[in-house]
């Protein structure tokens, strides 16, 4: 079992807005259960899905035992038996499973007694809207308490952290989970601000009034902000700058304090500057370790990385880190292929090609000149963007700087979407994508989960060495891009987004196109008509000149859009 599987087997799962319905067979949805079918779960409200470190999806029929809240429920395919919980994942064990019969369930899944007043028994009737039914047990079921496993727990119980990328996504993902769930130390954000007022302005802002921390502040009540700021500590500064653009004060009292540093930050758009894209997710990496080095008591170096650093590599990927030098387009020559000259990755040379091109170039051209150097080398040493090319740059320079330090680094498939969201927002009816390939997309959540794991694993161990994990889903769940849309227009037709006017986007099927011809043509004919420029009755011709330059920068745009995510689009790999 990995380290992921197993932290998935005692973490708990992700916080879900309490919604009272009728613990009824109609409302009884199965999501996720194990890869032996063993293990059944369902959530009688209409989520999507629940996390317990599960994977293929199932078909049992029947709702069981629920909280009196009405909160969740779950079913054991081989048992009579149920279980309940409220934040924590449970389950129960069969006579089977305890002797052998089939793979048992994780030794955390162990049952104890806890708070059984809490639990419905086959006396009890759940009701809603006048609805009664009765659960099919005659027993009380007792909450599961989790064993302590890889000791993720006691391992980060206290802990001192320093987090960059505190804004985006994936960070504030992380820092609610282990408030949410562990008696933390204090949580360092570097944030990048102007000074601490500015830092402490974001923190609040975009921070603490994101949805994500709704969960905590109905926890803590009135004290959720107080609270926060007795947890999270904004710290002025950039890992663009040295020393992370922070003052000799707070640099003197992280470096003392902290335990674990997470290097979440960085630039995913894949044809950024080639300037600015090296300056953070190649460089900043390195100028963060070498902070790591100051730190007098760290035990773990975190570095978030993507999947996508492989580029096209062929077969089996194991999860091995990238050396100095190292490139893609170098791995494919053999001996049986013809002699061809492979061009030599030097990393401070590419910086200074950056440079240069920048004061070389004319004002007016410079950021489309970067962009265009930016894919240019990256497709000639092998990566599909600038992206990825400069994020395994990134890894080169931990691995070969990284001493002493224990590293672990995360490289997570796709977390979000923005083709999604522009074709729920009826800015985008297709794409050029095989509706055949498999798209890799993971839960944030289990992204956060894995974080948590290694982080326990190998700050216990506290053995030097870098450790390199790949999260994705296409492996055991693997899903294509025409089941992915099918999904979204049935999400998207029951829950319509609301545009500027306060009504309803009305989306409708979601169509693919084989080749980008096609798909160039499609669109320009769909904004031309959205816009109205296929009206006849447009006389002015100003009028009628602007509207035909703006849709042919819009086409352009997402045409543009379309060769960037070719290579993922149509690219036959799980």
């Amino acid at each position: 079992m990995s380290i992921f599987q197993s932290f998935m087997s005692t973490a708990s799962v992700p916080y879900y807005r309490s919604y009272t319905r009728s613990l009824t067979s109609t409302h009884a949805i199965p999501v996720l259960t194990t890869t032996n079918n063993y293990h059944c779960c369902y959530d009688h409200y209409y989520s999507t899905r629940i996390s317990a470190g599960t994977f293929n999806v199932v078909c049992c029929t029947t709702p069981v035992l629920a909280t009196k809240n009405n909160h969740h429920c779950y079913y054991n395919c081989y048992s009579t038996k149920t279980s309940w919980r409220t934040n924590k994942i449970v389950s129960c064990q069969n006579k089977e499973n305890a002797e052998g019969g089939h793979s048992s369930l994780s030794s955390a899944l162990t049952l104890s007694h806890k708070n059984p007043q809490d639990v419905i028994t086959s006396t009890d009737r759940v009701v809603d809207n006048g609805i009664k039914t009765t659960p099919t047990t005659t027993a009380i079921m007792p909450l599961l308490k989790p064993s302590d496993g890889i000791g993720i727990v006691s391992y980060l119980r206290g802990k001192n952290y320093l987090i960059t990328g505190a804004t985006g996504f994936l960070g504030k993902a992380f820092i609610e989970k282990i408030l949410r769930t562990m008696d933390v130390g204090k949580i360092f954000l570097l944030i990048k601000a102007k000074d601490k007022e500015a830092a402490i302005h974001r923190l609040k802002t975009e921070i603490l009034d994101s949805e994500i921390f709704k969960c905590l502040e109905q926890m803590h009540g009135d004290s959720f902000k107080a609270f926060m700021m007795t947890k999270l500590v904004p710290v002025a500064g950039n890992v663009c700058e040295p020393n992370l653009g922070m003052d000799p004060d707070t640099t003197n009292e992280i470096s003392k304090d902290v335990d674990v540093i997470i290097n979440s930050a960085g630039n995913t758009n894949f044809d950024e500057r080639y300037d600015v894209a090296l300056d953070i997710n190649t460089r900043g990496p390195s100028r963060l370790l070498g902070f790591a080095k100051k730190c007098k008591k760290l035990g773990i170096f975190l570095h978030v990385s993507t999947a996508y650093v492989n580029g096209e590599r062929q077969g089996l990927i194991m999860e091995k880190p990238f050396h100095v030098g190292q490139t893609i387009v170098g791995e494919s020559v053999t001996s049986e292929t013809p002699p061809v000259s492979i061009p030599v990755l030097d990393i401070v040379a590419e910086i200074e090609l950056a440079s240069n091109l920048k004061f070389c170039a004319h004002e007016n051209e410079v950021t489309q000149k970067l962009k265009e150097l930016g894919l240019e080398r990256a497709k000639l040493f092998g990566w599909e963007n600038t992206y990825v090319f400069t994020k395994a740059m990134g890894e080169m320079l931990i691995n070969s700087m990284r001493g002493d330090i224990p590293i672990v680094i995360i490289r997570p498939t796709i977390i979000e979407n923005p083709v999604i969201i522009s074709y729920g927002k009826g800015q985008l009816s297709g794409f050029a994508v095989d509706p055949k390939a498999i798209v890799d997309v993971v839960p944030l959540d289990m992204v956060v989960n894995a974080f948590i794991a290694a982080i326990a694993k190998h700050g216990i161990a506290a053995k030097p060495g870098l450790n390199v994990y790949s999260i994705g889903s296409s492996t055991v769940n693997p899903i294509a891009f025409k089941d992915v849309f099918k999904f979204c227009c049935d999400h998207f037709t029951s829950f319509p987004l609301m545009d500027s006017q306060g009504k309803n986007i009305r989306v409708t099927e979601f169509k693919f196109f084989s080749s980008m011809d096609k798909f160039s043509s499609y669109i320009s004919d769909e904004i031309a008509q959205g816009i109205g420029l296929m009206d006849a009755k447009i006389s002015d011709s100003n009028l009628k000149s602007k509207l035909e330059m703006k849709c042919k920068n819009r086409a352009e745009l997402i045409v543009h859009m379309a060769k960037l995510y070719k290579p993922y689009a149509f690219f036959r790999a799980r």
